[in-house]
């Protein structure tokens, strides 16, 4: 129908935001929103109002509006640049705020008061390209308004901007030279992004005002480039890489660039008396937008101790948060266009729904990311998990044929990256289903040794210490893997674990808070509801555990032959037949 119909124009879109906005706010919250507010009241709205623009929207730091025409549209951002020169005169560098503009002429969508389409994401490109202060343009929107208004350009090329289609040519409109701030174009080659998250840590500024404590912002960067180094499932840039920037004003989006990186993580230190005060911001550089961000509060009893505990607390956060962030970047993608991360990253989304229809679906991208790369080992260790786990919970695959591929899996993974502390863990847990507690715990000692705080290496290690007759060992380990990741893909597994941990340490309410507490967020996982009767049995609750026995039988019956009427291979036989006498209090007749 004609009314459902996309409705479309031709603009000139106008996007610009602010370089070094993170750094600003970390240095002066307060003066940089005020020093924003007169910016938008005395230039940016006079000048969009004198050249007919509108403004589609803002964000903290960014602003896009459009123009009816493309010579309107340029020269608003020559006024606004040209504005800013002068209002930066006599600024100290680190305290200017300077805007990067793009202007293209394209195609939009309208939805509302919004605009949407390639006409406004080139336009978003372009300000990506534009140096501090600067203006970058399009081909197009030189060629309407070259000869209508005066302006020297700088010719920087066909560009291939990210998620469009074709290549764009690219000016840069040249602000007076006598007037424009020293921000020298960096001359470095843009680097093609790794096939894995990156993250460059940038040097913490120190903000007390005292250089001799340096030392400290500059350890907690050296410590925390460290420990991120240790996690396999990140590409992190080398501690003399990211000082080069020490002592500059960045530009996150020319130093991811520069660097090769999708994030970049700044923070400042301060100290003040007796205490300490650092925060923290992890910045995805394409787009400036903000990932993450914390502040940490500490006493300065002993530097040392306050530093281990800081950079614990930083690196602790920042792998769910990169993680988190990646996996919201490949459920964007259509999955006819993912990579080999992006369809593992979607794979490890649907294993994280817990229901059987969504395992195969994650069975499906991992093997799509295997096609994909046949190197990666991430593809591997994934399939390998997601074949004991179909055996093991759904029981949609045979048992003893999910070992021994998910074996294979495994020591493929770890053939080709022996320093791949996921696949060692990976295949610890392989042997773990065969009953091989004491190599499964070798596997996963060495993972840890490797990646000190690889949260699945954790919840590995603490279901097989469980069902190794270890359970309070095991129970820790768990609670330090969610501590660790709180999203974990294989939560309902780790849940299902503590349960059955706490009912193997006789702690049988303990274990129906969490049986319930599984429950809450996964009211369909069917593993859960013997440890349920067995824990009411015990506690003498007959009704209920007669009806919580019923529940497991019915939604599970596969599983319940598996678990009960048999032995799995991993139950020590005190272990199966403290369960067993459990359900028999429930009333099982078996």
């Amino acid at each position: 129908m004609a009314s459902d119909q996309t409705k479309r124009k031709l603009a000139a879109i106008f996007a610009a935001d602010i370089a070094g906005y993170s750094q600003l706010m970390g240095a002066d919250e307060e003066g940089t929103l005020a020093r924003l507010k007169e910016l938008r009241s005395e230039l940016i709205d006079p000048k969009n109002k004198q050249h007919h623009g509108r403004i589609v929207k803002t964000t903290g730091d960014g602003i896009l509006i459009e123009f009816p025409s493309v010579v309107d549209s340029v020269r608003c951002a020559i006024d606004i640049q040209q504005g800013m020169v002068e209002r930066n005169a006599g600024v100290p560098r680190e305290k200017r705020i300077e805007f990067r503009v793009g202007v293209n002429l394209g195609d939009v969508m309208i939805e509302g008061r919004d605009l949407y389409g390639d006409g406004v994401n080139i336009a978003a490109r372009l300000e990506a390209l534009a140096e501090p202060g600067g203006i970058c343009i399009s081909e197009t929107v030189l060629n309407h308004a070259r000869d209508k208004v005066p302006f020297d350009i700088e010719d920087a090329g066909e560009q291939t901007l990210k998620n469009i289609a074709r290549p764009v040519h690219v000016y840069r409109i040249i602000i007076d030279a006598s007037q424009r701030p020293a921000t020298p174009r960096s001359n470095r080659a843009t680097l093609a992004l790794p096939d894995k998250p990156s993250v460059a840590v940038l040097p913490f500024n120190n903000m007390s005002g005292d250089p001799e404590q340096e030392f400290v912002s500059d350890g907690i960067v050296e410590d925390v480039i460290t420990a991120l180094s240790r996690y396999p499932s990140l590409f992190v840039i080398a501690r003399n890489s990211s000082f080069t920037y020490k002592g500059r004003m960045v530009d996150v989006r020319q130093a991811g660039r520069e660097l090769g990186v999708r994030y970049v993580l700044e923070g400042s230190v301060r100290k003040a008396g007796n205490r300490i005060r650092v925060t923290a911001q992890l910045v995805e550089a394409e787009t400036s937008n903000h990932v993450w961000a914390e502040r940490y509060d500490r006493d300065l009893a002993d530097i040392f101790a306050v530093q281990d505990e800081l950079t614990e607390a930083l690196t602790t956060a920042l792998a769910p948060a990169i993680a988190g962030a990646e996996l919201r970047r490949a459920m964007r993608k259509p999955p006819g266009s993912l990579d080999a991360w992006a369809a593992y990253q979607r794979g490890l989304w649907h294993l994280s729904k817990a229901t059987a229809d969504d395992d195969r679906r994650a069975a499906e991208f991992f093997k799509q990311a295997i096609d994909h790369d046949p190197t990666f080992a991430g593809g591997y260790s994934a399939l390998a998990l997601y074949q004991l786990q179909a055996a093991a919970i759904y029981q949609t695959l045979e048992l003893a044929g999910a070992q021994r591929s998910a074996e294979g899996l495994a020591r493929r993974a770890v053939a080709l990256d022996g320093a791949d502390a996921e696949a060692r863990s990976c295949l610890g847990w392989a042997l773990q289903s065969r009953g091989e507690a004491d190599g499964a715990l070798a596997e996963i000692e060495r993972a840890l040794a490797m990646s000190p705080n690889l949260a699945i290496a954790h919840g590995h290690r603490g279901a097989t210490l469980i069902f190794a007759g270890r359970p309070k060992e095991g129970l820790t380990a768990l609670e330090k893997c969610i501590r660790l990741d709180p999203r974990d893909p294989y939560l309902a597994v780790r849940l299902l674990h503590i349960a059955s941990g706490l009912y193997f340490c006789g702690e049988y309410e303990a274990s129906l808070e969490a049986s319930k507490r599984l429950l809450r967020s996964y009211p369909d996982f069917p593993m859960i509801y013997r440890w349920v009767a067995a824990a009411l049995g015990q506690l003498g609750r007959t009704a209920e555990a007669n009806e919580a026995l019923e529940l497991a039988v019915s939604h599970a019956p596969a599983a319940f032959d598996m678990y009960v009427r048999n032995r799995a291979p991993w139950f020590r036989p005190d272990a199966h037949a403290h369960l067993v006498e459990g359900l028999r209090k429930a009333g099982w007749k078996g």
